[in-house]
């Protein structure tokens, strides 16, 4: 039996893209070249053709004024089967740069290509209209700057990866390393699951199965305007762990009990108690991280006497039991550094 034909993929190159991410992502899909004798014969054959493409071909400057060598020019590239736009590096987006590339996105969608999104890529590719009312995922770093550009996308930083559409033709994935995940779920999907499970194993990668809550670091949104409820949370930064902190803001800020809780709500998109949780589960996480003490001593000194209520809440929040998440991201004893004095 003949191989069936390889996809192509295009990588997007431009001078905001991930050099890191745009690489890995080329690796990992063209890993199939030299992984003849470990893959079944099922998948011997190179299964996607990989292009890094541009605006321009030759040299371009990306990222951090890396040279990278594009491939083709946009222009030339009148089929294509997946699209994916890498990691972005970003402070702000200006929508309206790249009208070019977002017309020839439209193009290559309409004649049936797959479009894909690493992280913040999802800028771009929200400029084809394509992703309204498509839910998303990005960088949660920038999630609050897109929602503000592109209001009509759902977003939900707190997942690894999110395929959307009656032919699953939009993906995007979340913070920065879960480009893993995406190249993961083309090989998965494309190929067959074993081959995604050998390529994982080859590279040492994990999928991000528990999503990114665990990782997102909870900050309070401070520039509502309200001075009442900011000065609210500047009290709260330091007093979290104090027995009913909702009642003492309340009281402090002299409003009435309803009129307090609805302009907190309002100013920081939480309600006060959620928002004393948060504060308090953000604080064990450092806790977890950087100490030896108990889980139950942790819970206690961030607010909770209640052990098993504790261990419910960050559950709940980080998608992670207290121990699972010290496991995760404790820094291992071979990379701690020795900071006892060295004696003779």
């Amino acid at each position: 039996m003949s191989s069936p034909p390889s996809l192509h993929v295009s990588l997007i190159a431009m001078p905001e893209a991930s050099v890191s991410v745009l690489y890995g992502l080329y690796d990992l899909l063209n890993a199939f070249r030299t992984m003849q004798g470990i893959l079944d014969s099922a998948t011997n054959y190179p299964p996607f053709e990989v292009e890094i493409v541009g605006e321009q071909a030759g040299e371009q400057r990306l990222a951090g004024d890396t040279p990278t060598h594009v491939h083709r020019a946009i222009a030339d590239v009148t089929t294509t089967d997946i699209i994916i736009v890498p990691a972005l590096v970003l402070e702000k987006w200006q929508t309206g740069r790249y009208p070019t590339l977002v017309t020839w996105l439209k193009q290559r969608y309409e004649d049936g290509a797959i479009l894909c999104s690493a992280c913040s890529g999802i800028f771009l590719l929200a400029e084809t209209g394509l992703f309204d009312g498509r839910p998303s995922t990005i960088h949660w770093v920038y999630s609050r700057h897109f929602q503000k550009v592109f209001p009509n996308i759902p977003l939900s930083p707190e997942k690894a990866l999110v395929v959307a559409g009656d032919r699953e033709q939009f993906i995007s994935c979340g913070a920065s390393m879960s480009w893993h995940d995406l190249g993961l779920y083309l090989i998965a999907r494309h190929v067959n699951p074993s081959a995604a499970q050998a390529v994982a194993k080859f590279f040492a990668l994990q999928w991000h199965r528990d999503g990114l809550a665990p990782f997102i670091a909870f900050e309070g949104r401070r520039d509502h305007g309200d001075a009442a409820i900011l000065t609210a949370q500047t009290w709260l930064a330091t007093h979290y762990s104090v027995a009913d902190p909702v009642e003492q803001m309340v009281r402090q800020s002299g409003l009435a009990t309803r009129t307090f809780k609805r302009r907190f709500t309002n100013a920081t998109g939480h309600a006060p108690l959620d928002y004393v949780q948060r504060l308090r589960i953000e604080e064990a996480k450092r806790r977890l991280e950087r100490t030896g003490d108990s889980v139950d001593e942790i819970g206690w000194q961030v607010g909770y006497e209640e052990p098993a209520f504790f261990r419910r809440l960050f559950k709940r929040v980080t998608g992670l039991s207290p121990s699972s998440y010290r496991r995760q991201f404790q820094v291992p004893d071979y990379s701690a550094r020795d900071t006892e004095p060295k004696r003779d």
